[in-house]
């Protein structure tokens, strides 16, 4: 499958100032088939050492950790020659050696001519304990597959160059009746590598169901493992809970009634290091960058996929019929669904603007910054006129916000009195900053 992210590794590892690569993510979003692909597309032979599986070639990073003893060592064990220049050396699951960590800065130092890089789904946890020096590595993060890769990994390339367009285009009634099922199905599969594939394959939207509940019970599996950091039936019940509140502000006291403030907020800061559970926190748009303003105690929760979400939230095959994506739930599925393009075409931390004032509330679903420029983002269904809290945003107060981005099931129009635009909900990656991110 072809991915945004082979380029920006291609780029790594054309670079003569490259430095060993880090790649970050949740488990199962394909970073070690991406780093596979890179060594058949760009050497002559890669490389892998799994830590996780080969517990005893933990032993070579102990005693010094001089970059050319640890590869003669590797070459011995593995019985592959290592070649600078034609051999990628790749070190999956570096989380469960911490020690191969730190020896990631001495391959900067003394063999840079030796293309290295590191993966591992629960990197955070041992880069919380060893930090790498700042300067000595690169780092790269992956998400889900976007719903743009996932008409790429289908071959319709010309379906991809229209929800890419930007400025957006008008493709007619029946192409757009067509993306639209395309978003459909996708909130349903969702973005994980493994129920894509069934899906290209084939299967049936009932065998998705079965992958995605066996990627959630994986996850389970390694709660455990944060055992002496946080209960694993908290972390359990935060999951649902975080699932259940898409779309909300998050209380920590019902995310797990049953147990102690402080209970919760460590299963929820092990959830969002493990990149299951992405932070949306509230900011003051006044300028950027945005996480100047932000308020860290204010926030809302998105999943890590969207099918996932739907698998947690209990939805059924049978709604895979509905065609009103912003009915299901509340509309909390296509909230999920433009969050989670916004997570991948912003790259980072992702906002949103909410305000309480004389007992009146308002709250504008995302922020986006575009090229520079903050834009509000909703995810709606109705006319212009009911978008009161967008409308309290634009209204002067932060002129720093360049315009309002409205996603829904409509086609594409532009209001520039009103300083709004609506957008199908196809366009959301592209919108807000994929096509900037990616291709300039």
């Amino acid at each position: 499958m072809n991915r945004f992210v082979d380029a920006q590794l291609d780029e790594w590892a054309a670079s003569q100032a490259r430095k060993p690569l880090i790649v970050r993510g949740a488990r199962q979003v394909g970073k070690t088939w991406s780093i596979r692909a890179l060594g058949a597309r760009r050497f002559a032979d890669t490389l892998t050492v799994d830590l996780e599986r080969h517990t005893e070639w933990h032993r070579i990073f102990d005693g010094n950790l001089d970059p050319r003893r640890i590869v003669g060592e590797l070459e011995i064990v593995t019985g592959k020659r290592v070649v600078p220049g034609q051999t990628l050396l790749f070190i999956d699951e570096i989380q469960a050696c911490s020690r191969a960590i730190t020896a990631l800065r001495y391959f900067f130092e003394e063999m840079p001519e030796l293309h290295v890089v590191a993966a591992g789904s629960l990197l955070e946890f041992a880069l919380g304990g060893y930090s790498v020096p700042v300067g000595r590595v690169q780092y790269m993060e992956m998400y889900p597959m976007t719903f743009v890769e996932t008409l790429w990994a289908a071959g319709n390339d010309a379906a991809v160059r229209t929800v890419t367009a930007m400025p957006p285009v008008d493709p007619g009634a029946a192409v757009h009746t067509f993306l639209m099922d395309e978003v459909r199905r996708y909130c349903f599969v969702g973005g994980m590598p493994e129920a894509v594939a069934a899906w290209q394959e084939g299967r049936r939207i009932a065998d998705v169901f079965d992958i995605h509940a066996a990627l959630c019970a994986s996850l389970r599996d390694d709660f455990g493992k944060y055992s002496t950091r946080a209960n694993p039936r908290v972390m359990d019940q935060v999951l649902v809970a975080a699932a259940e509140s898409v779309g909300s502000q998050v209380k920590y006291s019902r995310l797990a009634p049953d147990f102690s403030g402080p209970q919760i907020k460590a299963a929820l800061e092990l959830l969002t290091r493990a990149r299951i559970l992405r932070r949306v926190v509230s900011t003051n748009p006044s300028g950027l960058p945005l996480g100047a303003g932000a308020r860290e105690s204010r926030f809302k929760l998105l999943l890590v996929d969207i099918g996932l979400w739907q698998h947690l939230r209990g939805v059924t095959p049978a709604e895979f019929m509905r065609r009103d994506l912003l009915a299901i739930h509340r509309g909390a599925m296509a909230e999920q669904f433009v969050g989670q393009e916004i997570a991948a075409s912003q790259g980072g931390q992702i906002y949103y603007w909410s305000r309480d004032a004389r007992g009146s509330s308002a709250e504008v679903d995302y922020l986006a910054v575009c090229d520079g420029r903050i834009y509000a983002v909703e995810v709606k269904s109705g006319p212009a006129g009911k978008l009161r809290s967008l409308h309290m945003l634009l209204s002067g107060e932060y002129p720093n916000i360049a315009g309002g981005l409205v996603f829904q099931d409509g086609s594409h129009a532009d209001l520039p009195d009103q300083r709004l635009t609506f957008l199908p909900l196809y366009n959301a990656w592209a919108a807000t900053g994929g096509v900037v991110q990616r291709y300039q």
